[in-house]
């Protein structure tokens, strides 16, 4: 198999790596697991500092890492800037906060001296996706190496640059050889990966079906696991949220990353008062935003990821405007070089169409207008999944109350669906389990380990 970098503003491939070969995957196994007998002894100011070193290195080169992903996978340069930002961000949460995190916790009970250490497991597998390169390598790295764990990543196969650059500068950073280790190698391999007694755990962000198979795998073989997966996020706008800002935060929702995040508002659920205010609004933002090269500033739309991502959604929503779905913006691709899909409204969605519950990855919104709130929350949760949403309204309290009442892992108010370093990031139904970033995320792969004495 071979990794080729394409830039999808061009559709031109810029360079390609070859996979690793069998035997070559069972040595770097072996190289992590050696790795993990010295690394998880490692004091955690020597683990702080690596870490600190990489997240000051991360802003050093803040462009530089910004245009390979741009050049990689098409997302605007102002975003890709963000994005290594937001990496640096969350290396310094976990190095600053490991220490406290990973603190035994005292559980004296009946005279007993008894505490809950948290030690680490081994070697874990990371499935990353190709919509953030960094953020989601980082996610998942960060809170493990500071807790103890070594790290093998197999990175999407169209960010191969992003996959290297990432493991080369945390070597640059004093990262011992081992701890840290990218791996270009087809799906195939995963299984045994996995099935491998050397390794403990697995985490995967991407699509239902790859999550189904890694789990299946992982429970067979008695491993643990965390899934992030799809996501199909609602938007509600009741009848008294602020218009103006609501429309403004839809744009933001909808189109970070054109669109292309799990956690990306994608049904847009309006109370019927103020259905054709929004939806004017909405329409007319979207209208005014310019396609172009991703590497200029000036460009509000960037290409998708990849042609064929391009294709597969355009497909998507040709299957529902001839199934009877009404489109108020776009429905197309522009007549331009690139793996571009203009930004597009469809209402009138119903469930025999392939974009009701659907995860679209791509410029491309559904609007529902329902008679009211309850009518909202239902809608809301008919969906098989449950990651993230949003309620807009300028009554507080009323949004928590809708809010506690969504069947998904956060829920904002008065915001899309957001993340943070502080904050944990995970899903339920069919958006997986387990839980990122925070002080969760470092205690999803640790014995959480009981040690219980008392006086004879």
């Amino acid at each position: 198999m071979t990794f080729k970098t394409v830039n999808p503003y061009t559709n031109e491939q810029v360079e390609s790596f070859e996979s690793l070969s069998k035997d070559e995957l069972l040595t770097a196994i072996g190289a992590a697991h050696d790795a993990f007998g010295d690394w998880r002894t490692t004091s955690l100011d020597t683990r702080r500092a690596v870490m600190l070193a990489f997240a000051k290195q991360l802003r050093e080169r803040k462009r530089e890492f910004a245009e390979l992903i741009t050049l990689e996978m098409g997302k605007r340069i102002s975003e890709s800037e963000y994005e290594v930002e937001f990496c640096a961000q969350i290396v310094e949460f976990y190095a600053n906060g490991a220490a406290d995190f990973l603190a035994d916790t005292p559980m004296n009970v009946d005279g007993a001296d008894a505490y809950i250490q948290y030690a680490p497991i081994g070697v874990l597998l990371g499935v990353m996706p190709w919509n953030f390169p960094f953020y989601q390598v980082v996610r998942f790295a960060a809170p493990n190496i500071m807790a103890g764990n070594v790290v093998m990543v197999k990175h999407a196969s169209n960010v191969p640059r992003c996959a290297l650059t990432i493991e080369a500068s945390l070597a640059t950073c004093g990262l011992p050889a081992g701890v840290f280790t990218n791996l270009f190698i087809p799906v195939e391999f995963v299984d045994s990966i996995i099935a491998d007694d050397r390794v403990s755990g697995v985490s995967l962000t991407g699509s239902e079906k790859a999550g189904a198979a890694v789990a299946g795998t992982a429970g067979s073989s008695l491993k643990r696991s965390v899934l992030e997966l799809g996501g199909n996020d609602p938007f509600i706008v009741l009848e008294d949220a602020d218009l103006e800002r609501t429309v403004k935060m839809a744009v933001r929702g909808r189109m970070v990353n054109t669109g292309q995040s799990c956690v990306a508002a994608k049904r847009f659920i309006v109370v019927r008062s103020v259905a054709d205010r929004f939806i004017e609004g909405f329409k007319d933002a979207l209208s005014a935003m310019k396609l172009g090269d991703p590497m200029d500033d000036e460009t509000d739309v960037g290409p998708l990821s990849t042609e064929e991502a391009a294709q597969n959604l355009d497909a998507l929503v040709t299957q529902s405007i001839d199934a009877g779905a009404t489109v108020l913006l776009g429905g197309g691709r522009p007549d331009r070089k690139g793996a571009f899909y203009s930004p597009t409204i469809l209402k009138d969605v119903t469930k025999d169409m392939p974009t009701y519950d659907t995860e679209l990855f791509g410029p491309v919104a559904t609007v529902y207008v329902v008679a009211d709130e309850e009518a909202a929350i239902k809608l809301a949760n008919d969906s098989s999944y449950g990651l993230g949403g949003s309620v807009h309204t300028e009554d507080i309290e009323r949004g928590r109350r809708v809010a506690e009442q969504i069947d998904t892992g956060m829920v904002f108010i008065n915001q899309p669906t957001n993340s943070q370093a502080e904050l944990p990031f995970g899903g339920t139904k069919n958006s997986g389990y387990g839980r990122e970033l925070s002080h969760l995320g470092i205690l999803e792969f640790v014995n959480k380990k009981l040690i219980h004495s008392k006086a004879r």
